[in-house]
C-alpha cells in the first residue's frame, strides 16, 4: 500500500494539508451546484494544494466530473466560491483560466500531425515560431515521443495518443491540468504503465493534477490524496494509506478495496478496548480503538481480508478466533480468496499472499477451518 503523502516525496517532505500555514491552490467555498430541483453538488468546501496529485473519486453520478467541469468553466457556480491562486475563478470565462483539461475521449485533431496536436494551442496564443518549436520538444521528450512527432492520432496507439493529449494538456504550462477518466480507454496493463508514467510527468513538471476517477486502484496509485464522493458531497480527503486503514465510514471502507463488516453492540472492556456482541450464539468480538464508544452503541467493525488468517487447526492464543467452512475461492495469481461461512451464516473473507508455487491446497473448497485476526486488525465505524 502506498505510503502517505505524495506518491515519490515522503510526507515529511510533501504534506501541505498538514501546514496550517501553507495556502492552498484551489479552493472551493460553501460551492453548490443545482439542475432545477436536482442538486449536483451539496455546500462542498475543499482545499487542494500546488504540486498536488489529487484524486476525485467515487461512483457514477456522484458529482465529482460537475466540480471538475466548474474549475475549468464549462458548469457555471449555483452558489458559493471557487478560488484560484486566491482569485475567484466564478467569472472568468474558461479560455482565461490558468487551467487546462485533458478529455477521456482526447480530443485530438486526426489531420494534424502529433507535432501540430501539441502546437495547436501554442500557435493560437501567437507564439513565435522559435517558441513553439521548443516548447513542443520539450513536451515530445518529456512524454518520450519524439520518435512519432511526424505520424497523425490512426498511427499510433492508445497510450501513445494519451500522451500526445498530455503533452498538448501541459505545452502551455497551465498551473492547474484537469484530468477526466484519463485512463479508461486503455487496457488494464497498460493503465497500470501508463499510471505510473502520469505520475512522473506531474513530479517533473510541478503542475498540479486533479483527476476524476471511479477506479479506486487508479486513484490510489497516483494520487497524493483522494477525495471519496458521494451524492454530491465530500464523505473523506485523506492520504491513500489513510482512507485505506482510516476509513471513517462503512461508506468508505466499502468503496475502497475489499472488506469485512461485521456489526455488533459495544462493550467497554478496559484502556480503548471493546467487546463486540455481534451474535447471540458467539463468543464476542474483541477490538482496539481509540475513538470512545457508549455501552450498548451498535459499531461497525471493518476489517480487510489480508489482516485475517486463515489455518486448518485453531490458532493458539488468537484473541479473535472463529470456526467455519469455506465456501469459495478465489485464486488470483499472486493472492488467494478464500470465503468463510460461520455457523450463523456470516461470511468473513480472509486473503493470503501466494508466496510459494501451488502443487496443491492446504485448504480447499468445504473444508472446516479457522479465522482469526488480532484486536487492532479492524477499525471500529458508528456509521
Amino acid at each position: 500500500m502506498i505510503a502517505q503523502g505524495s506518491p515519490h516525496v515522503s510526507q515529511n517532505v510533501f504534506a501541505p494539508w498538514d501546514d496550517p500555514d501553507a495556502k492552498p491552490l484551489i479552493r472551493f467555498q460553501n460551492v453548490t451546484k443545482r439542475y432545477g430541483e436536482f442538486i449536483a453538488i451539496d455546500d462542498l468546501t475543499l482545499d487542494i494544494f500546488e504540486q498536488e496529485f489529487f484524486a476525485l473519486l467515487g461512483p457514477s453520478g456522484c458529482g465529482k466530473t460537475t466540480m471538475m467541469r466548474m474549475l475549468a468553466g464549462f458548469e457555471s457556480i449555483t452558489d458559493g466560491r471557487i478560488e484560484l491562486s486566491g482569485q475567484d475563478i466564478g467569472p472568468v470565462p474558461p479560455n482565461k483560466r490558468a487551467v487546462n483539461m485533458m478529455f477521456q475521449s482526447y480530443a485530438l485533431f486526426p489531420h494534424l500531425t502529433v507535432w501540430d496536436n501539441i502546437a495547436f494551442g501554442l500557435r493560437r496564443d501567437r507564439q513565435s515560431k522559435a517558441q513553439v518549436d521548443a516548447r513542443v520538444d520539450e513536451m515530445l521528450k518529456l512524454t518520450r515521443l519524439e520518435k512519432f512527432a511526424r505520424r497523425k492520432p490512426h498511427q499510433i496507439s492508445g497510450g501513445q495518443r494519451q500522451r500526445v493529449a498530455l503533452a498538448r494538456s501541459l505545452a502551455k504550462a497551465p498551473k492547474l491540468l484537469l484530468l477526466d477518466e484519463p485512463l479508461g480507454a486503455l487496457d488494464k496493463k497498460l493503465r497500470q504503465d501508463t499510471q505510473f508514467e502520469l505520475m512522473d510527468i506531474q513530479e517533473t513538471t510541478g503542475t498540479t493534477f486533479v483527476i476524476v476517477t471511479h477506479d479506486q486502484e487508479e486513484a490510489m496509485t497516483v494520487a497524493s490524496r483522494v477525495a471519496v464522493m458521494d451524492e454530491g458531497r465530500l464523505i473523506q480527503v485523506a492520504t491513500p494509506a489513510a482512507i485505506y486503514e482510516y476509513p471513517n465510514s462503512v461508506y468508505v471502507a466499502d468503496f475502497i478495496g475489499d472488506v469485512n463488516i461485521i456489526e455488533g453492540t459495544a462493550k467497554p472492556n478496559g484502556q480503548d478496548l471493546y467487546q463486540i456482541n455481534w451474535s447471540d450464539d458467539r463468543a464476542p468480538i474483541n477490538a482496539a480503538s481509540e475513538a470512545t464508544h457508549a455501552a450498548g452503541q451498535t459499531l461497525h467493525l471493518a476489517i480487510r481480508p489480508e489482516k485475517i488468517a486463515i489455518t486448518a487447526k485453531k490458532p493458539s492464543g488468537a484473541v479473535n478466533a472463529m470456526q467455519g467452512k469455506v465456501l469459495d475461492i478465489a485464486y488470483l495469481g499472486n493472492l488467494s480468496t478464500y470465503h468463510v461461512e460461520l455457523p450463523n451464516g456470516q461470511i468473513i473473507k480472509a486473503q493470503t499472499a501466494n508466496t510459494k508455487r501451488l502443487a496443491r491446497r492446504d485448504i480447499t473448497w468445504e473444508d472446516a477451518v479457522w479465522v482469526s485476526w488480532s484486536p487492532t486488525a479492524g477499525v471500529l465505524l458508528e456509521q
